[in-house]
């Protein structure tokens, strides 16, 4: 198949490196013409360049730009298709994309590989990124399915986990497990970085171990993509961060009463459930096909 790549940073480069590896044409499309310069060096794309019209000749392109390119992205690319040419994405908020996409180009599918780290560029690819890490496609009532069908084959090969949910369901998901943790890290940090005392604060940067290194690494990310995810996803991250709210004013009113058998009792539902949230995308092949079924 020749697959187009627009972006080719972290998600990008790493869906191009794969896909060359099972053989397929990859040409890439950058901003910039030394990313392209990389992308062809290390063989991530056959071929990369800064003009959307050497695309023309794709079967499907993966738009991996920031949110708030993807639909203008869109636009330019329209008179360069072919109309059978498939369109899919791989943003972090669908609610925002797939509807406005989908009325563009019929031949849209809303994807989001749950994958990557905190670091941002073709230098943070990864080889086999997707391996083994959940992949949601979230089609809708206007989603061609033979469109649907040709994207879950291609992703399938990466030998991800496919899920499917609407686009607001995989929203308010997210926000849970992607979209809060960047805002409560980012508040960590804000936080410790607002001690008065100038000697804690340098004792603080000098005991910091595996512990803060853990919690503070999300929120140490790419400022962008991080704001993008509060702007286009507002009112799921909010909802996400009130509850997040009483349950830490919970928390606090536990250990100003001195209520410590609370705090363990807290701390040993969380230990026996976490794993829940960490295992769970391993345990299911091809998630749950009802949602697709009733879009």
């Amino acid at each position: 198949m020749k697959i187009g790549i627009v972006g080719i940073g972290l998600i990008g480069a790493s869906l191009g490196w794969d896909f060359r590896q099972m053989g397929h044409q990859v040409i890439g499309v950058s901003r910039q013409q030394a990313t392209c310069d990389i992308a062809e060096r290390e063989a991530i794309c056959d071929r990369a360049s800064c003009d959307l019209a050497s695309l023309k000749a794709t079967e499907m392109i993966f738009i991996c730009t920031p949110i708030a390119a993807i639909i203008p992205t869109i636009e330019l690319l329209i008179p360069h298709l072919h109309p059978d040419t498939i369109l899919t994405d791989a943003a972090s908020v669908k609610g925002a994309i797939v509807d406005r996409a989908t009325d563009l180009w019929a031949n849209f599918v809303g994807g989001h590989p749950m994958a990557g780290n905190s670091e941002s560029g073709i230098a943070a690819f990864e080889k086999g990124l997707f391996a083994e890490r959940p992949y949601v496609l979230t089609p809708t009532a206007q989603t061609a399915p033979v469109a649907l069908e040709r994207v879950a084959e291609l992703i399938r090969s990466l030998h991800c986990t496919i899920h499917y949910a609407t686009p607001a369901q995989h929203d308010l998901a997210v926000a849970w497990i992607s979209h809060l943790p960047i805002m409560v890290s980012a508040s960590l940090i804000d936080a410790c970085l607002h001690e008065s005392d100038p000697l804690i604060l340098d004792f603080a940067k000098k005991f910091a171990s595996t512990g803060f290194k853990d919690t503070s690494r999300v929120g140490g990310g790419n400022p962008e993509m991080g704001m993008m995810m509060a702007e286009y996803n507002r009112e799921a991250i909010l909802r996400s961060l009130y509850q997040y709210r009483d349950r830490l004013d919970s928390i606090i009113g536990s250990i100003e009463s001195k209520q410590w058998s609370e705090i363990k009792d807290l701390l040993s539902t969380n230990q026996s459930n976490r794993t829940n949230f960490i295992n769970c995308s391993s345990l299911e092949k091809d998630g749950d096909f009802t949602i697709r079924k009733n879009v």
